[in-house]
């Protein structure tokens, strides 16, 4: 139904709606317009043969205790028969540098040189506190899976620095050329 409703595009409008629906807020069109270009990439990726074509998908899923929300959650069982989820936090930076702080890169997010949080970081955030604070996740074993897809970028810059390395080792970081 995602991928149908990529190809119709309708995705955006749907995303809206439901997220109208069950969290009782409207988003800036910012948002809406980077579903649009986002979620696209992630439905090519899902016409891989290895993904089930019944495999969960959730957009926008909202952590409780807080205002976080993961941008794209992937669900089904993996080769060990185990209930498996991946996290992926999806940016549309075609650029990111290094800098000196922990965790923390510079990009355009509104402005030029805008430090902000590193996606792999982000991801793996989130996939902690689902792990520490879902009860499903705790109960069933879910194996989490995060990672960043920053499908705008096409060479590493420096996303993939060694300075970013604990990070990236509990959340990979993929930009477009990593996937085909």
């Amino acid at each position: 139904e995602f991928r149908e409703d990529v190809r119709n595009n309708q995705i955006e409008e749907k995303v809206l709606n439901a997220h109208q629906r069950y969290l009782g807020k409207s988003v800036r069109q910012a948002e809406i317009r980077s579903w649009k270009n986002s979620l696209p990439y992630m439905s090519s990726l899902l016409e891989d043969d290895g993904i089930p074509d019944n495999s969960g998908i959730a957009i926008e899923y909202n952590i409780p205790f807080g205002n976080k929300r993961i941008d794209f959650i992937v669900t089904g069982i993996n080769e060990e028969n185990q209930k498996s989820v991946v996290i992926v936090e999806l940016k549309q930076w075609e650029t990111a540098s290094l800098t000196d702080k922990d965790g923390i890169v510079k990009t355009y997010v509104g402005k030029p040189d805008n430090e902000v949080i590193h996606p792999s970081r982000q991801a793996w955030t989130y996939a902690a506190l689902l792990r520490d604070y879902n009860e499903v996740v705790q109960v069933q074993r879910i194996s989490l899976h995060p990672c960043a897809y920053l499908h705008n970028m096409v060479s590493e810059t420096e996303i993939k620095n060694s300075h970013y390395k604990t990070d990236i080792d509990k959340a990979p970081v993929f930009i477009r050329n990593d996937v085909q």
